[in-house]
C-alpha cells in the first residue's frame, strides 16, 4: 500500500480577503459557496471524487473517529480520523495547530490528526495510534508527519501554561524569540511519537505565522484553513 500526503498553502482559490484564497474552512466565516468551490478544487488535485474526502469538526479534544466513506458529512466533534479505506483521504485543518499525518503502509491504515494545544496536552495523537494499531499497525512501523504549524520562536504563552502542558507534553516548553514563555508543540509531539516507538518521523518546517503562504490565526484572525490530507494507494 502507497500512502500519498498532501500540504495545501492559501494559494489559487476562490476566497476573498481575510481567507484569501484557498480556504477550505467551512467554520470561519468564510463565503460558503467560495469554500465549497475550493473544496472541489481539492478533491479534483487530489485525483478523487470530493465524496473520497473526509472531514471532522475538530473541537480541540481527544476523540478518534474511524472512517470508512460512508458516512454523510463530516465527522462530528472529532480531532482524529483512522480509515483502512484505500482511496478515502482524510482531510485535518489547521492555521497554527499541527497537524499530525500517520501512516502504516504494510497494515494499510491511516490517520489524520489535529493536535492544537489542547488537543496535544490531552493526548489526541497517542489516542490515534492506539486506534491505528487495534486495526492491525505496528508504532515502528508509522510513519508520521508532523505538518505546517507556529513555531515555538513565535507561539508565547503565559509561564503558568507553558508548565501546564510541559507536564503533559514533555519537550514542548521553550522560550520565544523575545526569549518569553512559548511552546514547541512539534517538539513535544516528536518527543511523544519516539516514545510511543513510532519508526519514521518527518517534520515540516514552516512556521505559519512567518511564512504569508500559510494562514495563520494568530498572525491576522479572522483566516482561512489549510489542509493537511492523507490516504492510501493500492
Amino acid at each position: 500500500m502507497r500512502i500519498r500526503r498532501v500540504v495545501t498553502t492559501r494559494a489559487g482559490g476562490r476566497s476573498k480577503p481575510p481567507y484569501d484564497s484557498f480556504n477550505l474552512g467551512d467554520h470561519v466565516g468564510d463565503d460558503p459557496e467560495a469554500v465549497a468551490a475550493n473544496r472541489r478544487r481539492l478533491a479534483a488535485e487530489l485525483g478523487l471524487a470530493e465524496d473520497r474526502l473526509a472531514w471532522m469538526e475538530q473541537v480541540h479534544g481527544r476523540t478518534v473517529t474511524v472512517v470508512d466513506g460512508t458516512e454523510s458529512g463530516p465527522a462530528e466533534a472529532t480531532d482524529a480520523l483512522v480509515t483502512t479505506r484505500p482511496g478515502l483521504a482524510l482531510v485535518v485543518l489547521v492555521a497554527d495547530c499541527v497537524p499530525v499525518l500517520l501512516g502504516d503502509p504494510e497494515a494499510g491504515v491511516v490517520a489524520a490528526v489535529h493536535a492544537g494545544r489542547i488537543g496535544a496536552r490531552v493526548g489526541v495523537v497517542p489516542a490515534a495510534v492506539e486506534v491505528m494499531v487495534a486495526r492491525g499497525a505496528r508504532p515502528d512501523r508509522i510513519e508520521a508527519l508532523l505538518g505546517p504549524a507556529v513555531c515555538g520562536e513565535c507561539y508565547e504563552v503565559p509561564q503558568a501554561m507553558a508548565d501546564d502542558v510541559e507536564a503533559h507534553l514533555p519537550g514542548s516548553r521553550c522560550r520565544s524569540r523575545k526569549g518569553t514563555p512559548a511552546l514547541d508543540l512539534r517538539a513535544g509531539l516528536w518527543r511523544q511519537l519516539a516514545d510511543l516507538g513510532v519508526g519514521k518521523i518527518g517534520v515540516d518546517p514552516r512556521c505559519t505565522m512567518e511564512d504569508e503562504t500559510l494562514f495563520s490565526h494568530r498572525r491576522s484572525a479572522p483566516t482561512g484553513r489549510i489542509a493537511a490530507v492523507t490516504w492510501m494507494e493500492q
